[in-house]
């Protein structure tokens, strides 16, 4: 076994892995370089399938994450929102087809969140990865059924979030326009026609995640935020259609979209500076 070939091979997919338990770009990272360390100081004798091994390891590292930061958070629900994975919604990306099948929404991100850890780490390994509960039970201390038990419990709270299946990126795109559009004009009976009645908007400025709810509501606060001076760039966050505003070619905020039956159902902005610093500059070329 060359432990660097067979770590390369499985880096997309650990760093899947990671980010989809933990919500955090850089926890992720830090969890697949824990992996090459302890890869790179194992012995390959005793590394049959170096992918499960792999896997288990940041699973690991990922839980011991998790309840570290659910010991040192005081509530139980998230205080920001996940990191985004934002690309450029370019029509012409051949790899657009692979991001959008492997892509795992803002929204649903929000709702893993809230949940404690081990039922965090039991859904995402078997219903996003397929691993077998006999795999999961050891890292959760639990039973393969106990283990069941805990990602069956996650199935429910998260249950409806994200939608059996998606419209096209044109038909979701062409939504999203009409919202920018109607906010454009302070329309808020043009917002109101594109939002689910029960659409919920969370916004997150770097001092806490704050929640409207309804259409109403919604539209009210979309009306009322609407700025002339902002560029805006279409791109994909999570999969999911977006935009990214700038002033003076400077990120000031990230829309993230999830469009439902021709209805949005969430939209989620990040407009804390210190994160959206950190984007690809390459997302306003």
């Amino acid at each position: 076994m060359d432990p660097v070939t067979d770590f390369e091979e499985h880096r997309p997919y650990l760093r899947q892995v990671a980010y989809r338990v933990l919500g955090s770009l850089s926890e992720a990272d830090d969890a697949v370089q824990e992996a090459w360390i302890r890869l790179h100081r194992s012995d390959p004798a005793h590394v049959d399938n170096p992918r499960a091994w792999l896997t288990t390891v940041v699973a690991r590292v990922a839980l011991n994450q998790l309840r570290a930061r659910r010991t040192r958070r005081e509530q139980p629900f998230p205080d920001h929102l996940p990191d985004p994975i934002v690309r450029r919604d370019d029509a012409g990306d051949p790899e657009y087809g692979a991001e959008l099948a492997d892509s795992v929404g803002l929204a649903l991100l929000v709702v893993l969140e809230t949940l404690a850890p081990d039922e965090r780490l039991a859904f995402v390994l078997h219903d996003m990865f397929g691993l077998p509960f006999d795999e999961i039970a050891p890292l959760v201390e639990r039973t393969p059924a106990a283990a069941r038990q805990l990602a069956s419990r996650a199935r429910r709270r998260v249950r409806g979030v994200e939608p059996a299946s998606r419209p096209d990126r044109g038909a979701r795109r062409e939504v999203v326009d009409a919202f920018l559009a109607a906010a454009r004009e302070g329309d808020i009976e043009g917002l109101v026609a594109v939002l689910d009645p029960d659409v919920v908007l969370r916004a997150d400025t770097g001092d806490g995640l704050r929640a409207v709810h309804g259409a109403r509501a919604v539209a009210g606060q979309a009306a009322a935020y609407r700025s002339e001076d902002q560029v805006r760039h279409p791109v994909l966050v999570n999969g999911e259609p977006g935009v990214l505003g700038t002033i003076d070619g400077r990120p000031v905020a990230l829309l993230a979209f999830t469009v439902v039956d021709g209805r949005i159902t969430e939209i989620d902005i990040l407009a804390d500076r210190e994160r959206l610093a950190g984007l690809d500059p390459e997302l306003l070329r």
